[in-house]
């Protein structure tokens, strides 16, 4: 899997060094750390990747997915929703997204709706290549009946096209 994520982070680079400096697509990869607030509570560590289409400087659309483990426990989620940004070297920017998220525990899996509200900092290296400093995130899920609130902390690279 870390493989494939290297040779897809190998690819878009590739891409980024020949396309022009437009910066209306942007796509990020990196670690990612939640808190599953579920019964028990689980410190669970993964991965995350997104994209987001930009319309304007400032405005964009934005598809994020990622899958946390921890014992016995995987949790995956897929959302999607619009992302404003402060268009500069040093780039905040905030979401809201929705979408749904999916546990599994060894046979048995559940899915639910889930919501992400949250944002971070960006930070140009070179005209191409940002990296995400933090992105953090107050991360809903639905399971068994019960609403569980939960964090989600993630760093990276983002390749601009």
């Amino acid at each position: 899997m870390l493989r494939k994520l290297l040779l897809m982070l190998g690819l878009c680079c590739t891409l980024a060094f020949s396309a022009h400096a437009q910066d209306k697509v942007q796509l990020f990869g990196g670690y990612s750390y939640m808190h599953f607030h579920n019964s028990p509570s689980e410190s669970l560590n993964g991965w995350e990747i997104s994209g987001q289409y930009k319309f304007n400087d400032w405005l964009g659309g934005v598809a994020d997915f990622d899958q946390h483990y921890g014992s016995g426990l995987t949790a995956t989620t897929y959302l999607f929703g619009p992302q404003i940004s402060w268009p500069s070297r040093v780039s905040p920017f905030g979401h809201l997204e929705l979408g749904g998220a999916h546990i599994s525990a060894g046979p048995f899996g559940s899915s639910s709706f889930s919501m992400a509200l949250g944002g971070g900092i960006d930070t140009q290296l070179v005209p191409f290549l940002s990296w995400r400093i933090f992105q953090a995130d107050y991360l809903m899920t639905q399971f068994g009946g019960g609403t569980q609130n939960n964090f989600r902390l993630s760093t990276g690279i983002v390749i601009h096209f």
